[in-house]
């Protein structure tokens, strides 16, 4: 029953948390760059707003275009009931799998691009094919990664491999190192931030898929979009940097796992809004050549594997 309490907490909390982290990136950002910037509570009130409005589709579209949002968000729901946030140990072990998050993530990435294509629109289409390209040259090297980390610590699922890490019982441990650097640069990839993605294009192709959504559908996407971010770190977190999650199921633990999962996520955060800031912007077809490094890291981190170090 407790870890039932738990699941539904950490979705509450993910709800909550999204439209927070995203305004806070913004306005980090913004004094970044010398700007005054929008207030860090602005996303809250531009939902609330989208919410409010008339919810439209271009004549051209189907049932796609209108089942994408409520999709996306509901995906993402799913995820933050067996993703381990404030615990060591995924509060619903079924939805914790690796496989079965990869294909969860896919599903929304899949939807998304198609909704862009079945909108009608030339540029909404063109956004949805680049998503599908960047999850093509993203997902192998994630996969990779966590396959290593599978093979390391004898689970593919994401509580028992935070587990094994969390208590130093890995073999392998500096394979562990290479595949987490890996992880994490794929990580911010999905992120979609500098210099791969631009977080606020809304008037370049790669905000093209929501072109056409309007009001409440508008809404549920820029809210999905949020959450998936933090579940992408969140993730990271639960595999590679555990320490600090509540071992035990009890008030106190929850509080300290609550605290602590706070803090690496506001740090995780602050170093990716650094970094982004820090770097120009690289043209979509070099982004190849960056992921492929990515992958190479992986593949260097399985060799590692295979000599048992």
């Amino acid at each position: 029953m407790i870890e039932i309490l738990i699941a539904c907490a950490q979705v509450l909390l993910l709800v909550v948390l999204a439209p927070l982290v995203s305004g806070v990136g913004r306005w980090l950002r913004a004094k970044m760059h010398t700007r005054k910037g929008p207030p860090i509570l602005q996303d809250y009130y531009d939902i609330a707003k989208l919410f409010k409005r008339q919810d439209l589709h271009t004549k051209e579209s189907s049932f796609v275009h209108r089942l994408m949002p409520p999709l996306f968000l509901g995906t993402m729901l799913v995820l933050a009931l067996g993703m381990p946030m404030l615990t060591r140990l995924s509060p619903l072990p079924f939805l914790a799998d690796v496989i079965l998050i990869i294909y969860l993530l896919a599903l929304p990435r899949f939807f998304f691009s198609l909704s862009a294509i079945d909108s009608g629109s030339s540029y909404a289409g063109v956004g949805g094919i680049r998503e599908l390209m960047i999850g093509v040259l993203v997902e192998p090297s994630m996969m990779l990664a966590l396959f290593i980390a599978a093979l390391s610590t004898g689970s593919t699922n994401v509580g028992v491999m935070g587990e094994a890490i969390g208590s130093l019982s890995v073999a392998h441990p500096i394979t562990m190192v290479i595949v987490g650097a890996a992880f994490a640069l794929a990580c911010y990839v999905e992120l979609g931030k500098l210099p791969y993605d631009l977080a606020e294009a809304e008037q370049e192709i790669q905000e093209g898929p929501l072109a056409e959504y309007s009001g409440p559908s508008l809404a549920m996407v820029k809210m999905a979009m949020s959450m998936k971010q933090i579940l992408v770190v969140s993730w990271f977190m639960a595999i590679f940097l555990p320490f600090g999650s509540a071992v035990e199921l009890t008030a106190v633990a929850l509080v300290v796992g609550l605290v602590v999962y706070l803090l690496k996520l506001a740090l995780v955060f602050f170093v990716c809004s650094v970094f982004e800031n820090a770097v120009s912007r690289v043209r979509f077809k070099f982004l190849g050549r960056q992921t492929w490094a990515v992958f190479g890291i992986a593949v260097f981190g399985f060799v590692f594997w295979v000599l048992g170090i």
